[in-house]
């Protein structure tokens, strides 16, 4: 079991506040404060430092979170497996982005089930961003991702490598020829809300190029894929996707591909899990068994 002046540590770095650790945590601030200074003359460094009057922390403390949190995370998850073992059933608990649970994990699950009726399955659908936090909490036990991440930071393989491409409706009539990427700046652009990974790599892609998105006129912007093709299938305007997002709708012709010639790109779908857990065959395993 983790010392719980390690868990105060974990709270704090949540946090990067001592009154709300101290809150969540139950104890005074004072009781924080001397947690922290313990695990400092233990380690005989600092943990944090403050800038600004904002709180960071040490190369120190980060290299102590890192170890702590795949602890943790270990702990739980070892919790987890007992009571699985005295209970009898098993939960498989993850955690994916949008397009990832919404049009590849599906099937995978499905196939999962039959082969394991006994599981119970527990998908949490959220961005990159979040997920990671839940991960580095203990409440998820791995999660395939589509964003970025620090990839120091945690274990990975590549789930698949997946072309993110242009569409339209098959009878939109853009305002010039679309051969190149500045010719689509003209047309309405219906993109994933800011912060979401499909987002964010369309994002990355125009900086490479020198481009922003507020080089496109006219910009909607939406937080469910659904709505953005039923609105790139009326003629609303064009949109950026996974190609497996929209991959029965290319097959029903409902939306074409957009051939602009200088545009190529694809990205990964990462599974990942805590750096150096001692669960990391077991998260190997069910790689294989959901791979694609």
């Amino acid at each position: 079991m983790l010392d719980f002046r390690i868990h105060t540590f974990l709270t704090v770095c949540k946090y990067m506040n001592f009154t709300r650790a101290a809150e969540e945590l139950g104890l005074t601030q004072p009781a924080v404060s001397q947690h922290i200074r313990y695990l400092e003359e233990a380690y005989r460094t600092k943990l944090f430092f403050y800038q600004k009057k904002k709180m960071f922390l040490t190369e120190e403390g980060t290299t102590l979170l890192r170890a702590a949190a795949a602890v943790n995370h270990d702990e739980i998850h070892l919790k987890k497996q007992i009571a699985e073992l005295r209970g009898g059933v098993k939960t498989l608990s993850f955690g994916v982005t949008l397009t990832i649970g919404e049009f590849i994990m599906p099937r995978k699950i499905a196939e999962y089930l039959r082969a394991h009726p006994e599981t119970n399955v527990k998908m949490t659908v959220a961005n990159t961003q979040e997920l990671l936090k839940q991960l580095n909490s203990g409440l998820l036990d791995f999660a395939l991702v589509e964003g970025f991440f620090t990839k120091s930071e945690y274990d990975s393989l590549v789930y698949s490598e997946e072309p993110y491409i242009p569409v339209c409706g098959r009878e939109y009539s853009p305002r010039k020829e679309l051969r190149r990427i500045e010719d689509t700046f003209g047309e309405r652009l219906i993109a994933r809300e800011a912060g979401s990974g499909t987002r964010e790599i369309f994002e990355r892609y125009l900086e490479s190029r020198n481009f922003q998105i507020r080089d496109y006129k006219r910009v909607v912007e939406i937080s469910n894929i659904s709505a953005i093709k039923a609105l790139t299938e009326a003629g609303a305007g064009i949109t950026f996707l996974y190609e497996a997002a929209v991959k029965k709708e290319l097959e029903a012709g409902t939306l074409v591909r957009i051939p602009l010639q200088d545009f190529y790109l694809a990205h990964d779908f990462t599974f990942i899990w805590p750096k150096n857990s001692i669960f990391s065959e077991y998260y190997k395993e069910l790689f294989g068994i959901l791979a694609v």
